[in-house]
């Protein structure tokens, strides 16, 4: 931990020494909630986000915020190592080219169901309404990327054993459900007698609310559909990879999300930990933190620390919006710091510099920042990303 902020109604624990404004009054916003209990975790890859900063860990007693998840519900990494411990440039082109033709990127899905197999079983109309509403939809998105800083990648690690890294979320079904459940609990502070603020962005549902109770189920089938996501891209990545690689052997797949509310127990009480860009890191559990395109990625494992609600960074967190890093950065002197690496990137025109490496914040410095919450366990090398 860096720095505690004390000027507030609780704590604000942070693990950099650097915080922007906006994430900073976010933060304060958060200390100042009504159902905030014992302080506020930000972790060093801290920015502003909508309501919450992400790279925040909230507890809150008896109620779920909408905002202090996200709509990306439980967007997420998951990781495997192969056998593979050599692959010439021509061939991770061609991997890299049968993957882009294979999975939907950005807006577009599946014509029609893929990965019907993989749906996770919807509950029913009453305590799941919106996922049964959008489920033929959902069951076409299962299996595509997305956008925004969604990927994939082909990794190296120290030992030059091939991993493959994919980060994706539940797709429109989530922000469906986000923004749904958003507009009722805004509707339910505005009847309370001491609303909170509404530019504060952080309305919330009692978990014995019935839409509160709504709001969990729908949250917790987002987690599994992500989930779902994931492994479904992986499963194709890995056989196209097998196509051109030949046979191979991998290790259990590694998965965490960073955008959802768990019941958990701190501090000898049990409340909803919402963590916005934030991931768990409960003593062994194997995380990952990635970097930016261009950067080095970690697999990590946990430390258990109490004062971050047992949770770490979820990636390196931007530094600059995405409309300012189209505005400020060099193209010519991105492309050629990637193209320097022999990566095979995705910088092809300047409304590509959203996603540049200069976008982010430094993936080591962030990483150095939470050696308290974390332990490496292997760092990884990008040879080719895919993104969203």
């Amino acid at each position: 931990m860096k720095k505690i902020i004390k000027t507030e109604k609780l704590p604000i624990k942070l693990w950099t020494n650097k915080i922007e404004e906006g994430a900073l009054r976010q933060a304060k916003n958060l200390a100042n909630h009504p159902c905030a209990f014992k302080h506020i975790a930000i972790m060093p890859d801290v920015h502003e986000g909508y309501g919450m900063p992400i790279g925040g860990i909230m507890a809150v007693k008896d109620a779920l915020i909408p905002n202090a998840v996200g709509v990306d519900i439980g967007c997420g990494v998951c990781a495997v190592k192969t056998d593979i411990d050599n692959l010439e440039k021509k061939q991770v082109e061609t991997i890299i080219y049968k993957i882009k033709s294979s999975i939907p990127t950005g807006f577009k899905w599946h014509s029609h169901p893929i990965y019907k197999d993989k749906m996770p079983q919807i509950l029913s109309e009453e305590s799941t309404p919106i996922a049964c509403k959008e489920y033929k939809k959902a069951i076409r998105q299962l299996g595509t990327l997305g956008g925004g800083n969604h990927f994939i990648e082909l990794q190296k690690g120290k030992d030059n054993y091939i991993w493959i890294m994919i980060h994706s979320g539940s797709r429109n079904l989530g922000k469906q459900i986000a923004d749904t459940y958003n507009r009722y609990a805004i509707k339910f502070n505005e009847k309370l007698s001491n609303p909170i603020q509404k530019n504060r962005q952080l309305a919330y549902l009692p978990i014995d609310n019935k839409k509160g109770r709504q709001y969990k189920a729908e949250m917790e089938y987002c987690v599994a559909f992500a989930f779902a996501n994931r492994q479904a891209m992986m499963e194709k990545s890995l056989e196209i990879f097998a196509d051109v690689a030949g046979n191979i052997n991998y290790e259990p797949l590694i998965n965490i999300a960073h955008n959802y509310a768990s019941y958990e127990k701190h501090f000898k009480k049990d409340m909803f930990i919402h963590r916005k860009g934030a991931t768990s890191a409960k003593k062994g559990k194997i995380g990952i933190i990635p970097g930016s395109q261009g950067t080095n990625s970690f697999i990590v494992k946990g430390k258990n620390n109490p004062e971050s609600f047992t949770s770490c960074s979820h990636g390196a967190g931007r530094r600059l919006g995405r409309k300012q890093a189209i505005k400020n950065l060099n193209f010519k002197k991105e492309v050629e710091l990637l193209d320097k690496k022999g990566i095979f990137h995705s910088i092809i025109y300047s409304k590509d510099l959203d996603e540049a490496p200069g976008a982010y914040k430094d993936i080591n410095a962030v990483i150095k920042n939470q050696a308290d919450l974390v332990d490496i366990i292997e760092e990884l090398e990008p040879l080719a990303v895919i993104k969203g």
